[in-house]
């Protein structure tokens, strides 16, 4: 949890602000997962920071949510061709890949379990997407 807080510390993820009258707080969960290696052994525990963007509005809290996604058909052809003509495939790994786009709309979220903050009335104007926001996708895409 360490790690993610300070991952969205360093992307800048927020501002804490006032909670405002009259606007839509969604909340925020921490997901846990084991990585695992290849032999099975335990990599190490990860946690992420999720929106409860189930609480968003279509036309108030957002609007695009359309993100391209490959089908694995396609993505097989290519992987043959390139072993047939031995061309050099490259990988891309993205650490925290939605957290690199400004949002467009304006998003209040209370501030995660475990965030120590100065008030409790205060909460977290999203300034960069955030896994669980129905238009993190859509923002992630624009931006790669």
């Amino acid at each position: 949890m360490n790690e993610g807080l300070a991952a969205l510390e360093e992307n800048d993820t927020w501002d804490m602000v006032d909670r405002p009258t009259n606007a839509t707080i969604i909340g925020s969960t921490w997901v846990y997962s084991v990585k695992m290696k290849a032999d099975g052994s335990l990599d190490r525990y990860k946690a992420r920071l999720v929106a409860q963007g189930y609480k968003q509005e279509y036309g108030i809290d957002y609007e695009e949510t359309f993100a391209p996604v490959a089908k694995m058909t396609p993505v097989h052809i290519l992987l043959a061709l390139a072993l047939i003509r031995s061309w050099k495939l490259h990988q891309l790994d993205v650490k925290n890949a939605f957290l690199h786009r400004d949002l467009q709309e304006v998003i209040y979220m209370n501030p995660p379990p475990g965030y120590k903050h100065s008030s409790p009335n205060q909460v977290c104007r999203l300034k960069k997407s955030l896994y669980g926001l129905k238009q993190a996708p859509h923002s992630w895409f624009q931006k790669f």
